[in-house]
């Protein structure tokens, strides 16, 4: 009856990685996290996966759903672009850039970079992030 609730669960590719594994896996979270789906961004991390976001420390799935509902919420007209800057074994770099716009009408580019390692199933078990904003003018979007 409860065999499956309690199955690990295997995000593929899974570590060690190489330049295609990456590649893989930066694209798949960028695709997640273009969806605005929560739920869908949050079953790539484990269930208890440590976050630092900017000043925020986020801890588990069900934090990273609350805290991206809230981020949508107030971050209209999202749109992410990921590059794969550096692997090794079960880590990854990312570059990022993304563009939104506040609930007052106002666009931002924000630019950063991450720092992912992941489990032996393949689930992001921390995710650390450095992020800055710039207002920028509608005419200057890019993404």
């Amino acid at each position: 009856m409860f065999g499956n609730k309690f199955k690990t669960m295997k995000k593929l590719p899974v570590p060690p990685f190489n330049e295609e594994t990456a590649k893989q896996k930066v694209q798949m979270a960028e695709n997640a996290w273009n969806s605005k789906d929560p739920v869908v961004v949050s079953m790539a991390y484990t269930i208890d996966t440590e976050w630092r976001n900017r000043v925020s420390f986020i801890n588990g799935r069900k934090e990273v759903q609350n805290f991206l509902k809230n981020k949508w919420s107030n971050e209209l007209n999202y749109k992410l672009k990921k590059e794969l800057w550096g692997f090794r074994n079960n880590r990854i770099a990312v570059r990022f850039e993304y563009e939104y716009m506040n609930v007052k009408g106002q666009w931002f580019r924000a630019y950063g970079n991450e720092n992912w390692e992941f489990d032996e199933n393949g689930l992001m078990q921390k995710r650390f992030a450095s992020i800055n904003d710039i207002e920028i003018k509608e005419s200057e979007r890019k993404l």
